[in-house]
């Protein structure tokens, strides 16, 4: 793969992608650890839990500070995914979709194994972090659409009316794909989500979101990868609510002081497109990560699904160091998400030197197997 340009990547241009990468995946892990603690409240709910301020910092969930909900899991497959893509590409075989399904299937087996199965040679590194063997509140269509090895399709979509963020959550990795067009980014990210979400609302949710976080990646503002996700959206059928939804959210920035009243007229984030909706508003409005997150989780809806999705685009805008150190201090995976933040990077920027059609025992596809 290359740069957009086509020219060799230099070391600045590695270290702004890497920097990059590391922000969209950790600010999304960040944004999904602050509102994991309240998802199923609303504001009234939150505000007697927590003070009239309401969440400010991590509160516990599934038993700690800092805890990830499936939405992390999800997007750590993902990556996963796309690499092995790319690694299996030697093999003269190049059918993305079918690699994150795979890898989408071994997250499913998170949920219903005790732990790593050791004997599997095809499982590759991720899969044997026994920190991601918890169900942490993955939505049903996530859980029926992998329940079995049929993948999904766009001519044969699975869950046709769900319409949840289940899809949405874990499409940023796609946008990260900079070397790709926006249209291809877009229809990746639609043909994995159809994989366990079949309304257009969802499918093409994930599609759009992709493609601004594509457009952060690539070092645009996140107005023009708006823009670009509307351009992208109006050609395919049923994308009305979302452009509608993203159309709503470029308007109420010029409607007065940011705060929940915003957020409740932009539907709070119950479907995916509100959910879209919600984060790109909390994003656009943000004077820093911190103040952004905070506006993404405080209100009635599924905080961890629109803070997932906020921190995502803001972490890719900014970058790691933007961060607040604070938080990602206490973040549940961390290391892990480093590690595959640092891996995608480096496939992606210097993909030949880790592996080529003649090798067979390179220590990288012991990490992400052709299998």
């Amino acid at each position: 793969m290359s740069t957009p340009s086509g020219a060799i990547w230099g070391r600045a241009e590695q270290q702004d992608f890497r920097s990059r990468v590391r922000g969209c995946l950790l600010g999304g892990a960040i944004g999904d650890a602050l509102g994991a603690g309240v998802s199923a409240l609303t504001l009234d709910e939150i505000r007697a839990a927590h003070g009239e301020g309401a969440v400010n910092d991590f509160v516990p969930a599934f038993g700690r500070r800092g805890a990830v909900s499936a939405a992390t899991q999800l997007t750590l497959f993902t990556v996963d995914g796309l690499i092995r893509a790319q690694v299996r590409r030697d093999t003269g075989a190049w059918h993305p979709p079918t690699d994150v399904h795979r890898a989408h299937l071994r997250w499913a087996a998170t949920q219903r194994d005790w732990g790593p199965d050791l004997r599997r040679k095809d499982g590759g590194w991720l899969a044997q972090e026994e920190w991601l063997y918890a169900r942490r509140d993955p939505t049903i269509s996530c859980l029926t659409g992998l329940g079995d090895t049929t993948m999904g399709t766009l001519d044969k979509p699975k869950n046709t009316i769900a319409r949840d963020s289940g899809a949405l959550v874990r499409s940023a990795p796609f946008g990260l794909l900079v070397g790709w067009e926006p249209q291809l980014v877009c229809q990746l990210a639609v043909e994995c989500a159809v994989q366990t979400h079949g309304s257009p609302g969802a499918y093409l949710s994930a599609g759009a979101f992709a493609v601004i976080v594509h457009a952060l990646a690539r070092g645009e503002t996140l107005d023009a990868g708006v823009q670009r996700a509307l351009a992208q959206l109006t050609p395919r059928p049923g994308h009305q609510p979302v452009s509608d939804a993203l159309q709503q959210a470029l308007g109420a920035v010029r409607q007065g002081i940011p705060g929940p009243e915003r957020i409740a007229a932009l539907g709070e984030g119950r479907t995916a497109e509100s959910a879209l909706g919600v984060a790109v508003y909390c994003a656009l409005v943000a004077e820093d990560i911190r103040q952004g997150l905070r506006l993404a989780v405080n209100h009635d809806g599924p905080s961890a699904a629109t803070g997932t999705l906020c921190g995502a685009l803001l972490g890719a805008l900014h970058g790691e160091t933007a961060l607040p150190p604070a938080w990602l201090a206490e973040l549940e995976g961390r290391p892990t998400l480093l590690e595959i933040a640092d891996d995608f990077a480096m496939e992606m920027t210097q993909g030949p030197a880790l592996h080529s059609p003649g090798s067979a025992a390179s220590g990288w596809l012991v990490r992400y197997p052709r299998g």
